[in-house]
């Protein structure tokens, strides 16, 4: 029952209690080593007035980096499951995809790339993904090992997501944590957050 309670909180949250002057920024987090850079990303996020963040995380994500060191809060698979008791409950998928002003994935492994391009939802993630407001914008920071992202059907997938009207942060080429040296690591956060920064609203004159 507490967890029930705390849904009501979490729904009435996402969908009342951010000023109408917030911008907010919905992270989604999945299953590459670039997902150890996420607390560093929120950070930064969390410098710039006026942005409310959040993380959607898939579980595989979590081997790469600590929840307890994301400074916002981490939604999980486990929480879309747990949350939903009864047909009168809020969705979270859908109330997170109600919440978010802006869909950030940080980084997009090969796996849920796929995924997206087919349609495929069975994880929090993707459902908001497949649930996403096609008027607000979607950002993709892909992130794979050099051979994957080499892979014809890699290109394929990227172009149907940005036929989505989806916006790719191209990956960059480095020395990647498996050793190889080549395309297919995240953008730098400093990339990110420029991005990110480029949809927040103007000031009025």
């Amino acid at each position: 029952m507490e967890h029930t309670s705390d849904f009501a909180n979490v729904s009435s949250t996402l969908s009342l209690s951010s000023a109408a002057s917030r911008f907010r920024v919905l992270l989604g987090v999945t299953g590459s080593v670039a997902a150890l850079k996420l607390p560093l990303l929120v950070s930064q996020l969390l410098e710039i007035p006026g942005i409310d963040v959040r993380v959607v995380t898939t579980d595989h994500a979590t081997h790469f980096y600590k929840v307890a060191e994301v400074p916002v809060r981490v939604y999980t698979d486990k929480d879309e499951w747990e949350m939903w008791k009864t047909r009168s409950d809020p969705v979270l998928h859908i109330e997170l995809r109600r919440w978010a002003d802006l869909l950030v994935i940080a980084p997009l492994d090969a796996n849920t790339l796929g995924k997206i391009a087919s349609g495929i939802c069975d994880n929090l993630l993707t459902c908001i993904v497949r649930a996403w407001d096609m008027s607000r914008p979607l950002l993709f920071c892909p992130a794979m090992n050099t051979a994957m992202w080499q892979h014809p059907i890699t290109a394929r997938q990227v172009a149907t997501l940005q036929s989505f009207g989806y916006v790719e942060i191209p990956c960059i080429s480095k020395k990647l944590v498996c050793g190889d040296e080549g395309k297919g690591a995240m953008a730098e956060v400093s990339t990110i957050v420029d991005a990110i920064q480029q949809y927040l609203p103007r000031p009025a004159v």
